[in-house]
């Protein structure tokens, strides 16, 4: 599975000097294509899925869950508290990413890649014995601080690949996350309070720790892929991958201090590149959007239909997320490939951004069809507004997926932008801690203008759709950007 002294080097050299895909048609028939490391970025993918399985399995039943526990009388106010629960996470791995970014620089990817994952894997598994609203903030905060590796792994997809062949190999890596999204919402909506739903799970435990079985799952999957990548996983930093024969060969001809090895950049350094500055903001606000957006609709479909939200069960709104993660799959492995071939990264990524200001405001139309077929006096949808609302989730979900394909164009352009690749961990962890910083305020401040809104009855108990409308207004702004300093940089 190891590649050449050659291949390796010639890797690195390409590694971001050349941009990925060129203006000219003609330039790309004229470089060859090289093959994908097909087995290198299968472990990096299946390695890269449990994440998101451990991350959104509690999705479908916080709220439930934050319930149980009598955290609040006020059944209005759960939605301050799952967001608390879920900005956790985020905090934490602000903390982290920047610092295990950096010393995957120094030390490796695998080391902190593996070490970060098991870590996972315990936090998960104990997250669903929490008793009280503490225990769970502690566990999460463990897993947050164990998740900030997340950079590490898109620095390992680019050190595989080279200029000619990143575009093929983005897509794939980055299926990952949908498909854990998908596996991590049917295993939140299925199997919390198995010893209601399914009798031959009447343990005794599980009817003590309702909400433990999701969690197990996903923490035996998480330390599946430990063991994988343990025994499979290649380190991939350039420097740590030198054979003993590219030494003697620079040794022999004496060119030890006429090939400098690039040095990794400080903070500093790259962010007095504009674009990394434009990468930050740009993906802080779409990070802020999407985790807003996840908070939002699952508050939504929770919270009943006379208070502003759809009264959706448990199970529905698992069967919801799971749907809207296999769209995003079927978009990042048949649309994007396509985008990133045939058109300018910088505007396919502003284009994404136009998406999720119209996006919430569909949220409050679902509301509306839903309080117009139901009957208060048995608490029932009709069958029309019923398939409408269905109808109206899969639309306002395909239109998130669409804008989170910014997703794969930021590392795209954080790529192309990076000085060399000794800063590529550097820079992805650089623009991973804004956009981490985005998520960990995300969920507190969606959730709380969400509960504020219904509570008092603002605007209809619509006033978060101002907010929400705002920030994606800032996102289009900051997008553009990068659209002028993409010609510069031509």
């Amino acid at each position: 599975m190891h590649a050449s002294s050659s291949e390796n080097s010639d890797e690195t050299r390409l590694l971001l000097s050349a941009q990925i895909v060129d203006d000219n048609p003609d330039t790309i028939q004229a470089k060859p294509i090289t093959p994908l490391p097909k087995a290198k970025l299968t472990i990096a993918t299946c390695i890269r899925i449990v994440e998101p399985i451990a991350f959104s399995q509690i999705f479908p039943y916080i709220n439930e869950y934050l319930s149980s526990l009598h955290v609040t009388d006020d059944p209005k106010q759960i939605g301050f508290y799952s967001g608390l629960v879920e900005s956790t996470f985020a905090v934490f791995q602000l903390v982290s990413i920047y610092n295990l970014s950096k010393l995957s620089d120094r030390i490796g990817r695998r080391p902190v890649i593996l070490w970060g994952n098991a870590g996972i894997a315990v936090a998960t598994l104990l997250f669903g014995l929490s008793r009280s609203l503490p225990t769970m903030l502690v566990f999460r905060a463990m897993a947050g601080l164990c998740s900030g590796n997340a950079p590490v792994m898109h620095s390992v997809i680019a050190e595989i690949t080279d200029s000619t062949n990143f575009g093929l190999a983005l897509p794939i890596y980055s299926s990952a996350w949908p498909i854990g999204a998908v596996i991590g919402a049917m295993l939140g909506g299925t199997l919390s309070s198995p010893a209601d739903k399914y009798p031959w799970l009447n343990f005794s435990f599980l009817v003590r720790h309702p909400y433990f079985l999701p969690g197990g799952v996903a923490s035996a999957l998480t330390f599946l892929a430990v063991l994988i990548g343990y025994f499979v996983l290649e380190e991939t930093l350039p420097s740590k991958i030198r054979t003993s024969k590219e030494l003697h060969e620079i040794a022999s001809a004496e060119l030890v201090n006429d090939r400098p090895r690039d040095e990794p950049l400080g903070a500093k350094a790259l962010l007095a590149n504009p674009a990394m500055v434009a990468l930050c903001t740009s993906g802080s606000v779409m990070c802020f959007q999407d985790s807003g957006f996840q908070v939002v609709f699952v508050l939504f479909a929770y919270t009943s239909v006379l208070n502003g939200g759809l009264g959706l069960s448990t199970e529905s709104i698992g069967y919801s997320l799971s749907t809207s993660a296999v769209a995003c799959l079927i978009l990042q492995l048949m649309i994007v490939p396509y985008l990133i071939r045939t058109f300018n990264h910088a505007k396919i990524y502003n284009l994404c951004f136009w998406v999720f200001p119209f996006t919430f405001p569909l949220l409050a139309v679902l509301n509306l069809i839903a309080r117009a077929g139901y009957d208060r006096t048995t608490g029932e949808l009709s069958s029309q507004a019923s398939a409408a609302i269905w109808v109206g989730i899969a639309i306002v979900m395909a239109m998130a997926r669409i804008a989170n394909l910014a997703y794969s164009f930021n590392i795209i352009i954080i790529k192309e932008n990076c000085p060399n690749s000794a800063s590529l961990g550097m820079s992805n962890g650089i623009v991973q801690f804004t956009m981490c910083l985005a998520r960990a305020l995300s969920p507190a401040f969606t959730s709380s203008i969400f509960a504020l809104s219904v509570d008092y009855n603002i605007l209809g108990g619509f006033a978060w759709l101002i907010a929400t409308f705002l920030v994606g207004l800032l996102g289009i702004i900051e997008s553009r950007s990068l659209i002028c300093l993409d010609r510069h940089r031509r």
